[in-house]
């Protein structure tokens, strides 16, 4: 089992840079960063671009992965993010991992234009993949899409990360699901719904077991694909306490889970934990988990 941090990109650079070098003296082995123009979290509060927040990262790191949490055609092209993406991991020297989803409502309104169903956006995104796919892989690429078009785009030098950087595909939906089993060298869901503990772990059960017979059915080796799940997603935060983190990293493990994703605590409102917590599951609990090489880095089987 892996563990990862989100660090919002909410205060200025001068307090973020010791969180992020913090992070990974403490030992997590991936940290992320939301990205959008506006989180409806914290819809008042500062927020900062993302792509330089992780160059940024990159710069004061050695080791730690680094990734957003998630990206989205929301706001973002396919050509010029992978002109973003090229030049983080070259930053990074190949520690980038990008997070992809569909997106959250506010930042698929911000732009202006028209607005897009759900079964839109998520037609949206069934195309943005596989373009960025496609754009990361090869040099040369013009597509007339429905929602995205190139000419003659260009992606020299290419990622360090071959034979691309590793994409973590956010679903819960069929058709979203299918998406990640086709590309993604991993898949992180925020589980489904609930009124208890219990019902939201039912729930992730069951969206394991849908990723896995997408997985049985295009043919993929289900331990091809790393699982991440947003271990806060519940409701109740993995680090409200010490044993809540060991239980919740337990049960993910015993689910298939390879990673598990929390957050830096907050000093109010949203993620307001304790830092005490956090760093005692950095002393006590993180060098007893499983370390073991992930297979990010394996890619996903050629995509049709």
């Amino acid at each position: 089992m892996r563990c990862g941090v989100v660090i919002l990109p909410e205060s200025r650079w001068e307090q973020q840079e010791a969180i992020w070098g913090r992070a990974e003296r403490l030992g997590f082995d991936h940290a992320w960063t939301y990205d959008h123009l506006v989180w409806q979290g914290l819809p008042d509060a500062p927020w900062f671009g993302t792509m330089p927040t992780l160059t940024a990262a990159a710069t004061v790191t050695s080791s730690i992965g680094l990734g957003t949490f998630v990206s989205s055609p929301n706001f973002r092209h396919p050509v010029s993010f992978m002109r973003d993406i090229l030049a983080v991991d070259d930053i990074s020297a190949g520690r980038f991992i990008c997070g992809l989803g569909v997106g959250g409502d506010l930042d698929a309104r911000i732009l202006g234009g028209a607005e897009l169903t759900t079964r839109e956006r998520v037609d949206r995104f069934q195309e943005f993949v596989p373009l960025l796919d496609r754009l990361l892989r090869t040099d040369h690429v013009t597509v007339q899409g429905v929602y995205f078009s190139a000419e003659d785009a260009r992606n020299l030098p290419g990622t360090v990360q071959l034979p691309r950087v590793p994409f973590v595909i956010a679903a819960n939906g069929p058709r979203n699901l299918t998406l990640a089993a086709r590309y993604g060298q991993g898949w992180v869901t925020t589980g489904r719904g609930g009124d208890s503990d219990e019902q939201w772990w039912a729930g992730v059960r069951e969206l394991r077991d849908r990723l896995d017979a997408e997985l049985d059915r295009i043919g993929r080796i289900r331990d091809s694909m790393d699982r991440y799940l947003s271990a806060d997603a519940s409701g109740t935060a993995a680090l409200q306490s010490v044993d809540r983190f060991v239980e919740v990293a337990g049960r993910a493990a015993e689910l298939g889970f390879t990673d598990i994703v929390t957050h830096w605590p907050r000093a109010e409102g949203v993620y307001a934990e304790s830092l005490d917590v956090l760093e005692s599951v950095a002393a006590d609990v993180l060098p007893g988990l499983s370390s073991a090489p992930g297979r990010l880095q394996d890619g996903p089987p050629t995509a049709t």
